[in-house]
């Protein structure tokens, strides 16, 4: 995914350009004015799409390949097609999966101003695990309905947050932790909001493999690589457990789970260097936080309160509260 900023009243450029950023589709359009405006906020893989048409606008498109989740603001949008699914009119605050990665859809858009938050698929299968079987099975959204209205909500204010975390920062798409922790954070509230195949519950065969030295080896790991790119899976991959073993193993030992505990370690790492940077010579709180994978200041700073006493910006200064 590219970057995106379009703005035109020529339908059969919006129809051309519409294609080329997600996939080929056919649009119609009705009204004076047919003016559509378009803008695209990337973070590795994921984007975050701003879509304002001033018309009515049909559109019968391909498979798009990816997962797409729609979060309306204003006007209508009505799905005509959906596998599986019924048909729907969705309005301002509603919050829909639009369309199945792997199906094409169709559907009006009734001067609609609305948020487009895609991602790839694969990205589901590294916070969550499918169902066990002799192969692994990706994870799949099975509805296109939030399973409550507060899941909505969440979701809905988390995809407008990251649109504005990507404005505000133009450098963010270039700090790896960042990408990968705020990535993650939206594949798993898009599992937390739709139905989907995820096995959260561990079997009988994940509580036996539960025991303390999968829990050192699984401790260990994640000390030694906080600052990489991790994800739930890459730690049970290097311990040679499932993820829900690791899961369960963390909860059973620790009253926690893998990445809280990550959180926790990269927290740790965060205050030893603020503790050990001098103020003087620029380093700001932010970038620390940046460098270790917190994206949401308050969090960070509701965080390192708990966990220390001080706020972060009391620990780069050397003063307590």
């Amino acid at each position: 995914m590219e970057p995106l900023d379009f703005d035109s009243d020529d339908l059969e450029l919006t129809e051309e350009v519409l294609s080329r950023a997600y996939t080929r589709m056919r649009l119609g359009g009705e009204g004076e004015r047919t003016r559509a405006h378009v803008t695209r906020d990337v973070l590795g893989p994921v984007g975050v799409d701003q879509l304002e048409f001033s018309f009515d606008v049909s559109h019968d498109a391909d498979v798009m390949g990816r997962i797409c989740v729609c979060s309306v603001q204003s006007g209508a949008i009505v799905r005509q097609y959906f596998p599986d699914g019924d048909e729907g009119r969705f309005g301002p605050g509603d919050v829909f999966l639009y369309t199945p990665h792997d199906q094409s859809y169709a559907g009006v858009i009734h001067r609609s101003r609305y948020n487009l938050l895609m991602l790839e698929p694969h990205l589901l299968n590294r916070v969550a695990a499918g169902v066990p079987g002799r192969r692994p099975v990706p994870v799949r959204l099975t509805g296109d309905r939030p399973v409550s209205a507060a899941a909505a909500r969440h979701l809905r204010h988390t995809i407008g947050h990251l649109r504005n975390a990507v404005r505000a920062d133009p450098d963010l798409p270039g700090k790896p932790l960042l990408v990968s922790t705020a990535t993650q954070y939206v594949a798993a509230g898009v599992l937390s909001t739709f139905p989907n195949t995820a096995l959260t519950d561990p079997t009988a065969g994940d509580r036996n493999d539960a025991h303390p030295a999968t829990l050192r080896r699984a401790v260990a790991y994640i000390d030694e690589h906080a600052h990489t790119d991790l994800c739930v899976a890459d730690i049970a991959a290097a311990v040679h457990v499932s993820i829900r073993t690791l899961q369960c193993a963390f909860r059973r030992h620790l009253d926690t789970t893998p990445m809280r505990y990550l959180r926790r370690v990269r927290l740790a790492h965060a205050h030893a260097e603020l503790l050990a940077a001098d103020p003087t010579t620029g380093v700001t709180v932010t970038a620390v936080a940046n460098r270790w994978g917190f994206f949401q200041p308050g969090r960070f700073a509701a965080a390192h309160r708990a966990a220390y006493g001080t706020t972060p910006h009391e620990t780069l200064l050397h003063r307590g509260p």
